[in-house]
Order: structure tokens, then sequence, then C-alpha cells
């Protein structure tokens, strides 16, 4: 009797331990699994052909991480852009620039992509409160739409 005992509370043990992780997050993982695997291994020359030019860009101690801005699915070139003036600021960045709501960090070691990290522009905290201007009451805030990342020029 009591090993019946013994197995029954592990059981509830095993399941009150799995719920307390995150449902759509082991939802996501296990369905819809990593976004960047089929890009995994290209070249950083194959990723600018098919991404376009990087936001920016910095060193690693095992290679290099590629910045790309994007709102949609992923980063895709853009249109080359006329200069109409020189006599601006050649530091200043125009207004399109702001405009994107996603953010992809591309890793590169030994010249290969190696991982992809990807995220919202607006990131917020799920305890972050906000005042309310017409009631004066603490409000959650909305957190952005999640971000996806894939590379809808590249044939892979």
């Amino acid at each position: 009797m009591s090993a019946k005992r013994a197995m029954l509370a592990g059981l509830a043990v095993g399941f009150c331990l799995s719920a307390c992780q995150s449902p759509r997050a082991t939802f996501d993982a296990v369905v819809l699994g990593d976004p960047a695997k089929p890009y995994l291994g290209m070249t950083k020359d194959q990723v600018i052909a098919c991404a376009g030019k990087p936001s920016g860009s910095y060193g690693t101690t095992n290679g290099e991480a590629l910045i790309y801005h994007y709102s949609g699915p992923g980063p895709v070139p853009s249109a080359q852009k006329q200069k109409s003036d020189d006599r601006g600021n050649p530091f200043a960045k125009s207004k399109s620039d702001k405009t994107w709501k996603c953010s992809a960090t591309l890793s590169f070691e030994e010249g290969r992509l190696a991982r992809v990290n990807f995220a919202p522009r607006d990131v917020v905290s799920p305890y972050a409160k906000k005042k309310d201007p017409k009631t004066g009451e603490k409000v959650t805030v909305t957190p952005p739409e999640p971000c996806t990342f894939s590379l809808p020029n590249c044939s892979r």
C-alpha cells in the first residue's frame, strides 16, 4: 500500500513542477522549433546577399555579430536611397531608420552563422505599470507583439 502512495505522491509532485513552466514558451519551443535553424551554417556573404546591409556589427571573441533592424518576418535588402543634399549632417540617420519593430543579432563563428537572437524593439517587463492619464490608476503596460525571424530572400 505504501508503494502506491509513494508513486501517487511522486506523480503529484511531477505534475505540480511541470505546471510551473510557461505553457506558451513550451508550446513554441516544441511545436514551432527554432525559426533560424534553416539558415545556420550560411556564410556572412550569403546572409548579406539576401538580408542586405546590417544596421551595425561588432567583433566577438569567436567571430563577428551582425545586427539587423526590421519590420515583418525578417530583414530584407532595402532600396538604395538617393542623396538629395550633401550639406546635412553626415552622421544623421533618416527617419525611415526609426520605424523598425524587431532586432536580430546574427552571430558568426569561423565564418559561418552559428546563432540568431531576435526580440521586439520595445521590450516591456510583464510587471511594468504606468499611470493612466485619465483615471490616475496604475495599469499594466501592453507588451509589443512578439517577433519572428526568417530571411525571406534566402533560398533554404
